[in-house]
């Protein structure tokens, strides 16, 4: 087998130009797969990083009713759902994966937040337990978080996100300052900001919107003291922290499985219930399929915000789209194959003389058809190499002008060294059994 090796390399060294042009069809259809299964994987990884963030491995169980979050200040309490209790919580945290949780509640617009004459309009404002800066990675840049002391007493204290801070207080300090919330009074103790190993890839004004958050900012608050301007107690939602982007789904879906166990009722809102049998007593049967309908889309429920189900599903809709490509970057090495074929039917035949000496002097068939069965794997797998090398540049290159990170495959690598080798050997068949077949008189008289 070394000997067979020996005598490809001096073959391909003494045709080099000819070798050379034989191992092109190769050398571009694996550069071509290699550059485009690294485009996949850096293309994908970008899409994942932008939805869930570089280490932000966070699921929010939210509570909905039918597909839409439900909103308690516009619903009021829902039936059967209560807060969530600390051994829920302890429950929840005992998740396999699962390395946080922490219970939240919060509004989407809370427009009255004043500070002096200044309305911090369209802001968000959470009610926090202890845990939640942690599990969502936030650190407090300037001043304090909130301290056991705070939630045991209901203090009236507030901590602001950057946004919050600069579309208030512009170049102020507002440490100190005190805000009014709803007409009560909340002290600011600190900044926050999210962790720089948290922060989501922004490359546009949309990808600011969606991962970062609103202009006007976020106001946090002890949710302990939240009743203090809400009047009453609501049911939380629950913020998770996964040990790896890998196991979000499955710890999502597990908490809102144990939040859902603690729902006494099949979570109908009041006046869903009383509107369904007032119309059942006056409708004919088709009304209890609406009727079911109607159940059905007010159903209340926790659900797991899963970000990585978004994330799958346009890393499908993107390597939909290169798997074609793929298909086409094949067709070349289908090609090359068949020139490799080629060039080895002419070796044969430019070799017919030294066949026919070999087999004179006792050489047997397989000998002849290892020789040049080896003689054409040598070939594409000189090839394959070639190819990997200018599949990784290309990937660099590709990477700079479409500005995605670079994620070389090596399985890829590995799989197209493999597969050459085997084109090689597929398309080196014909000619290598042609050659182990020459009668060696008739070789011998060849011209």
């Amino acid at each position: 087998m070394l000997e067979n090796i020996r005598i490809s390399f001096q073959g391909i060294w003494s045709h080099k130009m000819r070798s050379f042009l034989t191992m092109l069809g190769i050398i571009i259809g694996i550069a071509s797969i290699i550059s485009i299964v690294s485009t996949i994987k850096g293309t994908n990884e970008q899409i994942k990083q932008n939805l869930i963030g570089s280490g932000n491995n966070t699921v929010e169980i939210k509570l909905y009713q039918g597909e839409s979050p439900y909103q308690t200040e516009y619903y009021g309490l829902p039936t059967g759902v209560g807060t969530v209790s600390d051994d829920t919580l302890t429950s929840i945290k005992n998740i396999e994966h699962v390395d946080n949780a922490s219970m939240y509640v919060t509004r989407d617009y809370a427009d009255s937040i004043f500070y002096q004459s200044r309305q911090l309009e369209g802001a968000q404002m959470y009610g926090i337990d202890k845990n939640f800066f942690d599990t969502a990675g936030l650190v407090i840049t300037n001043g304090r978080g909130f301290y056991d002391y705070d939630y045991q007493n209901y203090m009236k204290v507030a901590v602001l996100d950057k946004n919050a801070a600069e579309a208030l207080f512009s170049n102020e300090n507002p440490l100190g300052k005190t805000l009014e919330i709803k007409g009560e009074p909340f002290v600011i103790v600190g900044i926050c900001e999210k962790s720089s190993s948290f922060a989501p890839v922004i490359n546009s004004i949309e990808d600011y919107i969606n991962y970062v958050g609103r202009e006007s900012g976020i106001v946090y608050l002890p949710i302990s003291s939240w009743p203090i301007i809400n009047c009453y107690d609501e049911p939380e939602n629950v913020m998770i922290k996964a040990s790896s982007t890998d196991f979000m789904s499955d710890a999502g879906h597990a908490a809102a499985d144990i939040l859902n166990s603690t729902i006494q009722t099949s979570g109908m809102m009041g006046f869903s219930e009383v509107s369904v049998d007032e119309q059942a007593s006056e409708d004919d049967g088709s009304v209890e399929a609406s009727s079911m309908d109607s159940s059905a889309s007010n159903t209340i429920s926790y659900k797991a915000v899963d970000l990585t189900e978004k994330a799958k599903n346009l890393q499908k809709l993107s390597e939909a789209t290169n798997q074609q490509l793929l298909w086409i970057a094949s067709i070349s090495l289908l090609v090359g194959g068949i020139g490799v074929m080629n060039i080895m039917l002419v070796s044969v035949t430019e070799r017919t003389r030294e066949i026919g000496l070999k087999k004179a002097i006792g050489a047997k068939n397989s000998t002849i058809l290892w020789q040049f069965l080896t003689e054409a794997a040598v070939l594409t797998s000189f090839g394959g190499l070639l190819g990997i090398v200018v599949g990784i540049i290309l990937a660099q290159v590709i990477s700079r002008l479409s500005s995605t990170p670079v994620a070389i495959s090596i399985p890829a690598i590995i799989a197209s060294v493999v597969f050459s080798m085997v084109i090689g050997i597929i398309f080196g068949l014909l000619p290598s059994v042609k050659a182990s077949k020459l009668n060696p008189i008739d070789a011998l008289r060849h011209e």
